[in-house]
């Protein structure tokens, strides 16, 4: 796998800042802003920051309810 490449490794349980928000299709610094707020899920490994795989779908569903409940 090419470093850098946001290629699906399905042993991956954890993506970068940077994987994430490619997912999202954000900027770097709102996935940071993001994960600062408390809105996406990180953990700490060492001094890195990584996102858990099934954190950004999660984003996305929550974003979608609560954008379900404000046009009820």
């Amino acid at each position: 796998m090419a470093q850098g490449a946001d290629a699906d490794d399905s042993t991956a349980v954890l993506l970068t800042v940077e994987e994430a928000a490619r997912r999202l299709k954000v900027g770097r610094t709102t996935c940071y802003a993001l994960i600062k707020s408390g809105e996406l899920e990180s953990i700490p490994v060492g001094r890195l920051r990584r996102v858990p795989l099934d954190a950004p779908a999660e984003y996305v569903a929550r974003q979608r309810q609560a954008g379900r409940r404000a046009a009820a």
